[in-house]
């Protein structure tokens, strides 16, 4: 009797390891590939999935998306500049089978043909085309990768450049280039303003031909801005106080005219008065040459 509990536990202990060993649990994001004597048997669904002990063996296959970092590589450019280039690769697995029969470690097949198809395409470019049109080398570099990973059961979602380092020659000499390029365009603003000016200023000269009046109440303006600071000295020019002089001989004549009897001249109409530059120092007038051929006044 006592050997006979002794043999029913001993079956049901190699029942339960048997059991054990039969059961697997493939993840809802895994794909089961299942080889029976070493032959292919097919793949598995996520779940739970009884093998044979021994007889079968159960590879799991992760479907998720893998983030893959491209270590930097040292590249040359098309124009001779040497670059360190690091990227990045996101890839899925979308063929279990193949994942495992045609390729020993996909994974690390990946990484490596990444490498060498980085190094490959923008080797093919020029500095200018590596730092500008880095969608293109991205687009291109995936395509490669697709192609040669589609025997593999793998499919390369994205592949970006991350990060591109220059030396520090290159560096500086793209700073001194960028310099050049805004003196550039900061000397083309300053000419088409100078033109919009000039033109401006022309336009304003024939108004001022046109109109002589006008350049006299310029004239004037221009005095009172400058009438600001007390301590400024301001010279007349002769034209301006000859303008000046005559309007007031002109109202003077006027009120004369209109005060004195008819048939008599006024003084000031029979004696015409000559006028010299005039000097202003802090608010004052000083005639420089003396009116009707006078000698000349110093200004204090």
């Amino acid at each position: 009797m006592k050997t006979l509990i002794i043999l029913i536990v001993a079956v049901a202990v190699l029942l339960l390891i048997g059991f054990a060993l039969a059961v697997r649990i493939v993840r809802q994001y895994e794909k089961g590939v299942l080889f029976r004597l070493g032959r292919l048997q097919g793949s598995r669904a996520p779940g739970l999935r009884l093998i044979i002990p021994v007889v079968d063996v159960l590879h799991k296959v992760s479907l998720r998306i893998v983030t893959m970092p491209i270590q930097s590589q040292g590249i040359i450019t098309r124009d001779n500049v040497s670059v360190d280039v690091s990227a990045v690769a996101y890839f899925r697995v979308v063929d279990a089978v193949k994942s495992v029969v045609a390729i020993e470690n996909v994974h690390a097949a990946i990484n490596q043909i990444a490498q060498t198809t980085l190094r490959k395409v923008v080797g093919q470019h020029t500095l200018d085309q590596t730092l500008s049109e880095t969608d293109t080398i991205n687009a291109d570099i995936r395509k490669i990768l697709d192609t040669t990973t589609v025997d593999w059961g793998v499919e390369v979602t994205l592949v970006e450049l991350k990060d591109i380092q220059l030396p520090d020659s290159m560096k500086r000499a793209m700073a001194r280039q960028a310099e050049a390029e805004r003196e550039k365009r900061a000397k083309i603003i300053n000419a088409e303003g100078e033109s919009l000016a000039a033109a401006a200023l022309g336009e304003a000269s024939d108004t001022m031909m046109a109109h002589p009046l006008a350049l006299q109440l310029r004239n004037l303006q221009s005095l009172v801005e400058i009438g600001v600071d007390k301590n400024t000295t301001v010279v007349f020019p002769a034209p301006l106080m000859s303008t000046i002089e005559e309007l007031g001989s002109f109202l003077a004549r006027e009120k004369a005219a209109s005060t004195q009897p008819a048939g008599i001249q006024p003084a000031s109409a029979r004696a015409p008065v000559a006028v010299a530059p005039h000097v202003i120092g802090t608010g004052s007038a000083v005639p420089i040459a003396a009116a009707n051929g006078g000698t000349n006044a110093d200004a204090t």
